[in-house]
């Protein structure tokens, strides 16, 4: 097996359990696995997707936002999302969270930070109208949340009106239970935090009044009008206002301070009456907040400092080699279970063949275990001094489980040669194709309930799936025959199927797993597509040359993202299957929310540095007021923007040939002020 297929096997499994307990923990209150477990396994897939950018294409862990909300409430969409964190594990992180502001802002001064404890609880959001609790929120998928407003209501903390409060303000924070309140619990619980999510899900109040449920006020989401210039002068409100701040609040600027705060706080951590896991730190100032915005998934302004990872000993019993939905050969290790953190660990991710000759790793040798972030299991050091005289060396396998031979492929951008082996066969490696039927019915995908991992690879077994298009054509009498498959759970699955077989032209794209074509990609794919229709141009040789010269207008394609396309659409196997699940389909054409704005329906380019912003805000800056940034200068471009600092000036001769309106850096702020 392949380095990047074993890399990606091993994601795929570890996604379909991140699912699992993800469910079991938001929506069901019910944890399969301790909090630091999931924590632990979230962090190693977010490690994974930072080590193996291929692999952000299976899944985007940093994309989910808490869990769909329970249908046992109303749902509610909040007015402004709420996203989660993105995490720091280290000083370098740190550093590089520091940085990255600095680089949008385009200021070198220090920015102050306001920092405190990362709660372990539920979170949820608070909207006051004229001083008046209308209702609370849990944060649900981000988008939506439950109307838990009287199960809020039982918590001292929260008040249900406030004075002197702006006409309408979000207060946002931090549901949990005290670790000696939950003592009388945890009979019924499996650790503090789920006790405060399942009492906030009783459908009556009066059962979650006995919960001795507290909440700490820790941000805003809708406010109107400002009031506040920062973090701080919010938290001084936020007391008189009868919310509860937490005590450790502080503000820091060096990187000094922050590891000092960090050190402090960690060992605070065992006396404290609460569990968390680090530290948030936020840009203090509102106005930076608002220039900084967020991801898809995460505020740009904040991130949460992890503590440190705990480790153990174990001894490799054994090294196998997985196969991933791109081809990707992961080598894991097998190893004696040990606790680690809380978490028996029985595999660990030796990552790739690189990794294995560095650390000279071998069948025998007793190695240190390190959850990676607390999440992913990875092994950290051999101790050489407890080896085997008759070890051998691990002879990394150079074909791949199909029998094919494998490849490490050359970075179009960097030129360097990939660390992980490939398997390049796509649908004609068994190992491959199932994987790539995993990813078809994952949640981002398909999403078909009831048609989990498990069961792909017991329909893949019994020859019942072989290609997509098989899941649509199932045959439910000789289902209805397994073991563990009833009448109820046959309509369901049936019901499943039928219902996923319309789907969105973006959720589409990203389904069928093209290398390098994530989330986010598939949708700038589908705004350009359009249709299916045109969409399906790929498969034919003469059109696609001049479809992927075009790709290279778009912003967020470049070229490896162009080669992938061209892969996977010259091999005719992967035409012919895709083509036979699309005859099974209803593919819904792409609906583009534009934005409106004074840039509405406009082409913007960006070259050259700027002296008041970073070109990020910039582009940032532009979308919201409704421009599309395009990648490249085409006759498609409306404006060429050319910063005072080093423009490319192939960029604007191309522009002026193509006789495009150039606009310089001045024009800009005057277009974005007037």
């Amino acid at each position: 097996m392949t380095d990047k297929k074993k890399i990606s096997k091993i994601y795929q499994e570890k996604i379909k359990k991140f699912n699992k307990f993800n469910r079991a923990y938001f929506e069901k209150d019910n944890p399969l696995i301790s909090d630091h477990k999931f924590d632990n396994l979230k962090k190693e897939l977010i490690n994974l997707e930072k080590t193996y950018p291929f692999l952000k294409a299976s899944k985007g862990v940093e994309t989910l936002v808490g869990s769909k909300p329970s249908e046992k409430f109303e749902k509610v969409k909040h007015s402004k999302q709420m996203l989660s964190l993105g995490n720091a594990f280290n000083k370098e992180d740190m550093l590089d969270f520091k940085k990255k502001i600095k680089n949008f802002l385009n200021i070198s001064s220090e920015v102050e930070l306001s920092s405190e404890p990362k709660i372990d609880g539920i979170s949820a959001s608070l909207r006051y109208e004229d001083g008046k609790l209308v209702y609370g929120l849990s944060r649900g998928d981000g988008v939506f949340g439950e109307n838990i407003t009287e199960n809020l209501l039982t918590i001292r903390e929260i008040p249900k009106k406030i004075i002197n409060a702006p006409k309408i303000i979000e207060v946002r924070g931090e549901v949990y239970i005290g670790k000696k309140d939950f003592e009388r619990l945890k009979d019924k619980f499996a650790n503090p935090r789920n006790a405060a999510g399942g009492s906030l899900r009783q459908k009556d109040s009066k059962e979650t009044e006995k919960i001795p449920l507290k909440f700490f006020a820790y941000g805003i989401g809708e406010i109107k009008p400002q009031v506040f210039k920062n973090q701080t002068d919010l938290l001084k409100k936020l007391k008189p206002w009868g919310f509860a701040v937490n005590p450790y609040c502080e503000i820091v600027g060096s990187i000094e301070e922050i590891e000092k705060n960090h050190s402090k706080i960690e060992g605070l951590r065992s006396r404290l009456d609460y569990d968390v896991d680090g530290i948030v730190y936020k840009v203090n100032d509102f106005r930076f907040q608002e220039r900084l915005g967020s991801t898809s998934s995460s505020p740009r302004w904040a991130i949460a400092y992890k503590f440190s990872s705990v480790k153990a000993s174990s001894k490799i019993r054994d090294i196998v080699i997985q196969v991933g939905r791109t081809g990707a050969i992961t080598p894991v290790a097998k190893i004696d279970p040990v606790t680690v953190g809380g978490v028996v660990v029985s595999n660990a991710t030796l990552h790739n063949e690189d990794e294995i000759n560095r650390k000279d790793i071998r069948v025998g040798d007793v190695v240190t275990i390190q959850r990676a972030g607390d999440v992913i299991p990875q092994v950290l050091s051999v101790d050489k001094s407890r080896r085997d005289k008759n070890s051998k060396k691990f002879i990394f396998p150079l074909k791949c489980l199909c029998g094919s031979s494998t490849k490490k492929e050359v970075s179009l951008t960097t030129k360097k040669t990939d660390a992980v082996r490939r398997c390049t066969r796509g649908y004609d490696c068994d190992f491959t194709a199932r994987e790539r039927l995993k990813h078809i019915v994952s949640k981002d995908a398909f999403d078909i309930e009831g048609l989990g991992k498990k069961v792909i690879d017991n329909f893949w077994d019994l020859k019942f799936v072989r290609t997509p298009a098989d899941i649509f054509c199932l045959n439910y009498q000789k289902i209805e025959n397994l073991e563990g498959w009833g009448k109820l759970s046959i309509k369901n699955l049936k019901n499943a199927v039928n219902n996923s077989k319309k789907i969105a032209l973006d959720r589409f794209i990203y389904s069928i797993g093209i290398r390098h074509i994530g989330q986010e990609n598939a949708k700038i794919l589908a705004a350009f597509f359009k249709t299916d229709k045109k969409f399906s141009e790929l498969f034919k040789e003469r059109k696609r040359k001049d479809i992927l010269n075009n790709l290279y207008d778009l912003d967020g394609i470049g070229d490896t993202q162009v080669k992938s396309i061209e892969d996977f659409f010259s091999n005719q196997k992967n035409s012919d299957i895709i083509q036979s699940l699309m005859s099974a389909l209803s593919i819904e054409n792409f609906k583009k929310t534009n934005k409106k704005g004074k840039l509405s329906n406009k082409n913007i380019m960006f070259t050259g540095g700027f002296e008041k912003m970073s070109r990020s805000e910039a582009k940032a800056l532009a979308e919201e007021n409704g421009a599309k940034i395009l990648g490249s200068v085409s006759k498609k471009l409306d404006y060429l923007v050319i910063g005072n600092s080093k423009p490319t000036k192939k960029k604007i001769d191309k522009a002026k040939e193509l006789k495009i309106d150039l606009m310089t850096e001045e024009k800009w702020y005057y277009l974005l002020n007037r």
